[in-house]
């Protein structure tokens, strides 16, 4: 009964976040654009985005282990992928803008939520698409803004990173901009009920986070690759194994393994 009792609580929760969600993209971002000039806006934005992602984290309970500073220049971040929970656990430390696969514009409330708050959306397979979501994150960058993206192109369970797509690499490569690796590794129970795979629906996989008593996590912001005089194929590589490279190591600290060697 009491488990019961706490997952109503957290869905009432949830349901007022959302509530305050659409209240702040379709009343006081709007309002923020006209008081405001762009630079002064886009902070305000910013601060109202870190603060949503933190009221989220707590209704959840995430507990974070966080490793290292994320780059105070403006960056591409690029992490692996196992969950709509990752953009939470990240989100939260920074100000940035998503890239994110464009089957979220269907999830209630999330979608629109997303796209209000500056997600760029990726539909695979449209190679006129990608090159239109490159241009926008080329305009970000050269406005000094940070973009965090999952270059596997899928969630995984966690047991491994994928290849990286380097065509997500090439606005950084072209703006000279950091590019900082980031690993994600779910702990305890979340473990197992994090990774949003295969045929997941959002609202089922949120009741089932909202079941547990805690979400552990350890985040680790990896050092910074200097992108001048690179190619996006080289990069993309190394990011990839950086990754790799430490959910490995983490093993002697008794955390997941993953199940292939580093390429």
């Amino acid at each position: 009964m009491r488990l019961k009792l706490q997952l109503f609580y957290k869905l009432f929760l949830i349901i007022l976040l959302f509530s305050y969600g659409l209240i702040i993209a379709a009343g006081i971002f709007p309002a923020v654009n006209l008081v405001f000039p762009p630079g002064g806006a886009k902070r305000k934005r910013d601060t109202l985005k870190t603060h949503w992602l933190g009221i989220f984290c707590a209704i959840v309970n995430l507990h974070v282990i966080k490793e290292g500073e994320y780059s105070r220049q403006s960056a591409l971040l690029v992490s692996n992928h196992i969950s709509w929970l990752d953009i939470i656990v990240i989100g939260q430390y920074l100000p940035a803008s998503f890239v994110a696969k464009s089957d979220i514009l269907s999830w209630p409330v999330i979608g629109y939520l997303a796209r209000q708050g500056g997600t760029i959306f990726i539909h695979r397979g449209n190679k006129k698409h990608i090159k239109t979501t490159a241009e926008k994150m080329l305009w970000l960058l050269k406005q000094n803004s940070n973009i965090i993206a999952f270059p596997e192109g899928t969630t995984t369970n966690g047991d491994d990173v994928l290849n990286f797509h380097a065509s997500l690499f090439q606005p950084a490569v072209l703006t000279r901009s950091p590019i900082q690796p980031v690993a994600i590794q779910y702990l305890g129970a979340a473990r197992e009920q994090a990774p949003f795979v295969g045929d997941d629906d959002f609202i089922p996989h949120l009741i089932r986070m909202l079941s547990l008593d805690k979400i552990e996590v350890r985040l680790d912001f990896l050092p910074v690759i200097n992108s001048s005089g690179r190619d996006r194929h080289s990069i993309s590589i190394e990011a990839r194994n950086r990754i790799l490279e430490k959910i490995s190591n983490d093993c002697l600290a008794g955390f997941p393994c993953p199940m292939r060697e580093i390429l």
